[in-house]
């Protein structure tokens, strides 16, 4: 049998790119090496609570387009993100806020907060910040950025503040109201039922393959289709002939409690260094949940290696250069379209993936 297209990963690029090639009268075939579709998206079910497989997935955009197309596969909540910060006891709000900056250092009002941010900024002699702990005290000051960032970050990131690029702190919203929202977006909610259930919406009449490992049987399945659309690792496709571009994974450690209510908040982030985990999730929040039971997550970041789940790119000098190199390579690949997180080696959020699918169908399918 011939497909059109043979798209490599049911993640949320791989869904979105096989509904518009089937609409538009396409023969597709969707593979997935997972046992399930929806990626890292991927939700369960235990005690009737929609679990984050691999990890918290709040779904948020200003993109009304994208908004309008999601919801055609699913219907959203309400659920507003307000993690909590825990720095050895002590608990702060995010995003950095008024209520934050009171609990910090007992300023009432946002002029107090101001200078006391643009004191510490100056008291730290930082003009043009270089690296991402520059770009935090610049940001909140030196002790916002020593209790509730600089722990945190180290133990996501594998490394210390100082290394990594400034860019990744920028998205971090700053605000001197008591807007207790973290994402600047106009619209955002977690999916009824869960993200598998919009997944599988969106695949509904869709052949899909599980546990099929593309590259490991890449000849046979090439010859299926006219045209691949591939949403794994760039590098593993190449065969790392360049050198293997880094990632940071995650592990979880899931549990079932016998209690209506673990933390009171589905995030907590843990900022102090000595704790290992980086936060606990608890599932229920997403959905406003009244099960006589709680399912909780600890989340571990680690860097990744062969056999783990590859979650954030490094996007540091080295690797944006190496993967540059694998871009070009991908080139010559005329049969083939590089999409995705993976695909393209990028910080992606859902939302950027999907608009990123869209724009590559209107490309290749002129819709």
């Amino acid at each position: 049998m011939k497909y059109d297209y043979l798209i490599v990963g049911a993640g949320l690029y791989g869904a979105v790119f096989a509904r518009e090639a089937e609409n538009a009268g396409k023969k597709v075939l969707v593979i997935d090496r997972r046992g399930h579709i929806a990626g890292n998206v991927y939700t369960e079910e235990i005690e009737g609570i929609n679990i984050h497989k691999y990890g918290a997935h709040i779904f948020h955009t200003n993109d009304k387009e994208v908004w309008q197309y999601v919801n055609q596969f699913a219907e959203f909540n309400r659920f507003t993100n307000s993690p909590v910060a825990n720095y050895r006891g002590e608990l702060y709000s995010l995003p950095f806020n008024m209520y934050t900056f009171n609990k910090m250092w007992g300023v009432v009002t946002p002029e107090e907060a101001a200078e006391k941010i643009e004191e510490q900024r100056r008291a730290a002699g930082i003009l043009e910040p270089k690296n991402l702990e520059e770009q935090a005290i610049s940001l909140v000051g030196t002790d916002i950025y020593e209790k509730l960032i600089k722990g945190y970050t180290e133990k996501q990131w594998g490394r210390p503040c100082r290394e990594l690029p400034a860019f990744i702190i920028k998205r971090l919203p700053v605000r001197l109201t008591f807007d207790n929202n973290y994402f600047n977006a106009l619209y955002q909610g977690i999916p009824r039922g869960g993200y598998t259930k919009m997944v599988s919406n969106m695949l509904e009449g869709i052949e899909v393959r599980l546990g099929v490992d593309y590259l490991e049987e890449k000849e046979e399945l090439d010859a299926l289709a006219d045209r691949i659309v591939y949403t794994g690792a760039i590098d593993a496709y190449f065969g790392y002939k360049l050198g293997v571009l880094e990632y940071r994974s995650v592990r979880f450690e899931t549990e079932v409690l016998d209690k209506p209510n673990f933390q009171g908040n589905a995030a907590v982030n843990y900022t102090d260094a000595e704790t290992p985990w980086t936060r606990i999730i608890e599932h229920k929040w997403f959905e406003f949940g009244t099960q006589p039971k709680t399912v909780i997550s600890r989340e571990y970041s680690s860097e990744w290696k062969a056999g783990d789940d590859p979650y954030y790119p490094v996007n540091d000098g080295k690797n944006t250069k190496l993967y540059e190199e694998y871009k070009k390579l991908s080139i010559s690949e005329e049969k083939v379209i590089f999409g995705g997180r993976l695909g393209e080696y990028r910080y992606y959020d859902m939302d950027a993936v999907i608009a990123s699918a869209l724009k590559m169908c209107r490309n290749e399918l002129g819709k």
